[in-house]
């Protein structure tokens, strides 16, 4: 049972088409960028015209779905999650893809115009795909594996039930989401409307990966009040904002950034940093997939804060916290290991190896496992997102959107 490799390569080329980055900036309109409504629109239509029911796409550019029950109405109704957008690191516009056909292992070409070379020494797991077909970019832009691999994949499922009457199945919700990358999209998904017992996002990357732990994540934002006064005569009075702010990223534990971590270990990343003399204002990202580690991660920036305040004056260091997402493996443990196993259970009848690792981010899913939609998440078949290097193999993207096909069959041989 195969979805064909053209028809796959086909839809993902539509979509990547579109320029559908998310502006982080803009957190205060769902979507953030009018384009990602421009594909919203687009593939609403498409699965009206597939046949799917109760299509739906609101001013937000949220779409849901849905694919009947055949002949297991009594089984779970099971749901599919991607989103459209894709990342602001890199740019989106006008991707010109090419397929490397039957990789031979060596560096590849991009641009020669501009010299752009992929090489095997800076990404060596791409020899894993050597005789693979694989999608990549002239260059200059990201290629959108992520998350428009998800889409394709989902909705080409859907497609094959459709074309395939025989296969028998349970009620299958999709649903499609803008400004994932700007930590929003599950803000504003209608988990009651969806009405899924159980959701996979298909927002993972190489082939085999399945996760359903996470960090725990806050992203608290640090002001610096300062005092300036001319340089000529600062003596004594000046309190500079950006002293205070390189103080405190000196304060934090050398060995516990991004750059030295990995697996379960978490982190503290200063990420951004803007202002003056006057006024600092620093972003940061606190993230470990322990709970009590990661509540003494706030708690070591509350204690930072204390002091800079008691050596400096009160009211100079504000903190303004803001927890982002939960580690879903709470709620999956709690009774929804099944959701785990059915997707293990799918990729194994397809020859595929089940790769279980903590994710070291997040997903919509972790957001929607605390709100009652046990999430996991399952690979997309990409690599090396939001940069000018990311890749797509052809076959990984059949065996994602294979996945996909054998979780919906075997859903609807359980039991509500």
């Amino acid at each position: 049972m195969k979805i064909d490799q053209d028809v796959l390569v086909k839809r993902f080329q539509d979509y990547i088409s579109y320029n559908t980055q998310s502006d982080e900036e803009n957190d205060q309109v769902w979507p953030s960028t009018d384009c990602q409504m421009v594909l919203a629109k687009h593939i609403a239509e498409e699965l009206r015209g597939m046949g799917l029911e109760d299509v739906e796409l609101d001013e937000h550019a949220y779409i849901m779905a849905t694919l009947p029950a055949n002949g297991c109405d009594d089984a779970p109704v099971v749901g599919f999650i991607a989103h459209l957008d894709t990342s602001p690191d890199a740019s989106g516009e006008h991707i010109q893809a090419h397929i490397v056909k039957d990789y031979d292992g060596k560096d590849i070409v991009l641009n020669q115009e501009k010299n752009i070379v992929f090489s095997t020494e800076t990404f060596p797991e791409i020899l894993r795909y050597k005789g693979q077909d694989i999608i990549m970019t002239d260059g200059t832009t990201l290629l959108g594996a992520d998350d428009k691999a998800g889409v394709t994949s989902i909705i080409s499922a859907v497609e094959y039930l459709l074309q395939h009457p025989e296969i028998k199945h349970g009620e299958i919700r999709i649903g499609f989401t803008p400004d994932e990358e700007t930590g929003r999209s599950a803000a504003k998904f209608d988990v009651e409307k969806f009405g899924a017992d159980f959701a996979y996002t298909v927002d993972g990357g190489e082939i085999g990966g399945l996760e359903y732990e996470n960090f725990n994540a806050a992203n608290p934002v640090i002001t610096f009040h300062g005092i300036s006064t001319h340089t000529g005569s600062a003596k004594g009075k000046m309190k500079n904002a950006l002293t205070l702010a390189c103080e405190w990223q000196q304060m934090l534990p050398a060995g516990e950034k991004p750059e030295y971590t990995e697996g379960y270990e978490g982190f503290f990343h200063v990420y951004k940093l803007e202002g003056g003399c006057e006024k600092a204002v620093m972003h940061m990202l606190v993230r470990d997939h322990d709970k009590a580690k990661f509540e003494a991660r706030k708690a070591t920036l509350d204690k930072m804060a204390a002091f800079f305040n008691d050596r400096y004056g009160a009211g100079t260091v504000e903190i303004e916290p803001h927890d982002v997402y939960y580690n879903m493996l709470e709620k999956i443990e709690d009774g929804n290991m099944y959701v785990v196993e059915l997707a293990k259970q799918a990729m194994e009848s397809l020859g595929i190896q089940p790769d279980i690792q903590p994710i070291r981010g997040g997903t919509d899913g972790a957001q929607l496992s605390f709100r009652g939609l046990p999430c996991p998440n399952i690979f997309t078949g990409g690599a090396n997102f939001h940069g000018r290097f990311e890749y797509l193999p052809v076959q990984s993207l059949q065996a994602a959107a294979n996945t996909v096909l054998a979780i919906m069959e075997l859903a609807g041989k359980r039991k509500k």
